[in-house]
C-alpha cells in the first residue's frame, strides 16, 4: 500500500533562510521525490543529505517518535523543521499510523521506557501502602491501573529493551510497535542488526507490506537495500535520482571486499 505518494519543495524566501539545511546541495537541487512502490530507500555517502531530508520529511508529516522528543519539540530537529514548512506532500490515503525512529534516539527511547515501569512500580507501591491503612479493597483497587499499565509493558517489551543486546532490542521494538496500515519511516535501522538480524528484519518488512504498510528508509545496508520490488533514490553527487540495486556504490564495493579483501587491506 502507498499512502505517501510524493513530495515536493516549494521556493522559499532566499533572504530568510539562509545557512543549514538551506545550503545543502541537495535541497538547492530538489524538485521532487516520489514513492511508487510500498518500500523506498534513500541511500548515499555520510553528508549526502538523505538523513536531513528524512527528518524535515517526518516533521512536514508530524511523525509519532520513537524518542524521548516530538518532531515538533526536538531541539535536534529546530533547522529542519523550517525546511519542513517548505514539502509538499501529495496523499493517495492519508494515515496516521505508524512512526519515525532515528537509530541514535533508540537507546534514549529504551532508558526512558524503563525510568517508566521503575517510576510506575515505585508510585503503585506508595499508593497502595496509604490505601492498605483503610482496607483491603482499597488497596487492590488502588494497584489495578498500575498493575495494568505495568503489565501491558512487560507484555510489549518484555522485561525491558535495555535488558537485551542492541539487535535483540532493536527487533523487539519492530515487532511490537510495528501495526497494519501504517506509514514507516526509519533512519539507518541496520545500525544495531548483525547481518542474520538484517535478514530478520526483511522478513518483518515483508509482513508488513502485505498487511498495507509503508516504508520510507535511510539505510547503508547492501543487504536490506536488497529488499524484492523496492524505489532507490541516491542522494550522491548532490542532487536526489532513481538507482538500480547493482549500480550502488555501496552495493560494488561490499561485493568487491568480500571476493577480495586483501586487495583492499593492502592498501591500508
Amino acid at each position: 500500500m502507498i499512502y505517501l505518494k510524493s513530495i515536493t519543495l516549494r521556493e522559499w524566501d532566499k533572504r530568510e533562510t539562509a545557512g543549514f539545511p538551506f545550503a545543502l546541495n541537495i535541497v538547492q537541487t530538489l524538485n521532487a521525490v516520489e514513492f511508487s512502490s510500498p518500500v523506498t530507500f534513500f541511500v548515499g555517502e555520510n553528508g549526502s543529505g538523505k538523513s536531513t531530508i528524512m527528518e524535515a520529511l517526518a516533521c512536514a508529516i508530524g511523525s509519532v517518535t520513537v524518542g524521548s522528543e516530538s518532531v515538533k519539540t526536538d531541539p535536534s530537529l529546530a533547522s529542519v523543521r523550517k525546511l519542513s514548512q517548505y514539502f509538499r506532500l501529495s496523499w493517495l490515503k492519508r494515515t496516521h499510523k505508524g512512526f519515525f525512529l532515528r537509530a541514535e534516539d533508540f537507546f534514549g527511547y529504551a532508558k526512558a521506557m524503563r525510568q517508566s515501569q521503575e517510576q510506575l512500580q515505585k508510585e503503585m507501591v506508595e499508593l497502595e501502602g496509604e490505601a492498605l491503612k483503610r482496607s483491603e479493597l482499597a488497596a487492590s483497587q488502588t494497584r489495578m491501573p498500575y498493575a495494568n499499565e505495568i503489565s501491558g509493558i512487560k507484555n510489549r517489551y518484555g522485561e525491558g529493551l535495555d535488558t537485551r543486546s542492541h539487535g535483540e532490542s532493536f527487533m523487539t521494538l519492530f515487532q511490537s510497535r510495528f501495526v497494519p496500515g501504517g506509514l514507516y519511516m526509519l533512519d539507518e535501522p541496520e545500525a544495531a542488526l548483525s547481518p542474520s538480524r538484517q535478514l530478520t528484519f526483511i522478513s518483518a518488512l515483508k509482513q508488513m507490506v502485505e498487511q498495507d504498510s509503508q516504508f520510507i528508509i535511510a539505510t547503508h545496508s547492501p543487504l536490506i537495500l536488497a529488499f524484492p520490488g523496492a524505489t532507490i533514490w541516491s542522494f550522491d553527487g548532490g542532487t536526489v535520482h532513481k538507482a538500480e540495486y547493482d549500480q550502488l556504490e555501496h552495493v560494488n564495493l561490499t561485493r568487491d571486499f568480500l571476493r577480495n579483501p586483501q586487495a583492499f587491506l593492502r592498501h591500508l
